[in-house]
């Protein structure tokens, strides 16, 4: 058995309130092994022999979806997956933890969304943009609360929803996966 995060998209966010109790709950009853959360914006552990990255994530978006009503995406993880995201990373251990992220997404984007993306983010703010293996690298260099470089803009770009965790969340989770 593999320990995989599922990162849950727009949860505790925006309207969108959901105790990680009750999402835990929901994933033992789906027959999950080991389901533990980590903080309470939408972090997922568990036990699977394998993860079929897009399926499965879809389909825990799925549960959360009738089972809560929440829209969402999962993105699914493993420890070494997170581990080289941060390697991966142009800004993290150069900038503050809390400035740093990493937007996880479901699918690798063609070269040629990420040069649509970088286009149309152009002037719009002082972000610093970079792309990755199944995820995107922002340095919001003003903090992430006021920026024009929202999810919904870059799935649009993108042609795929994800999810971003700043540094310092990375790293609990891989903290907590590797106990």
């Amino acid at each position: 058995m593999t320990r995989y995060v599922a990162l849950l998209g727009s949860i505790n966010v925006g309207g969108n309130r959901l105790k990680m109790a009750d999402l835990k709950a929901a994933l033992e009853a789906e027959g999950f092994n080991r389901v533990e959360t980590v903080v309470a914006s939408g972090n997922v552990l568990f036990d699977q022999a394998s993860a079929a990255d897009v399926e499965l994530g879809r389909a825990i978006a799925g549960l959360v979806h009738r089972g809560f009503g929440i829209d969402t995406c999962a993105v699914i993880r493993s420890a070494p997956d997170l581990e080289e995201a941060l390697k991966e990373s142009p800004f993290a251990g150069k900038r503050e933890d809390k400035l740093v992220h990493v937007h996880f997404l479901e699918e690798q984007p063609a070269p040629a969304a990420f040069a649509r993306l970088f286009e149309d983010h152009a002037g719009r703010g002082p972000e610093k943009l970079a792309p990755g293996t199944r995820c995107l690298h922002v340095d919001y260099v003003s903090g992430a609360g006021n920026s024009k470089l929202t999810g919904a803009f870059i799935a649009r770009r993108l042609s795929c929803r994800g999810t971003a965790r700043n540094v310092r969340s990375i790293r609990r989770i891989i903290a907590k996966m590797e106990r």
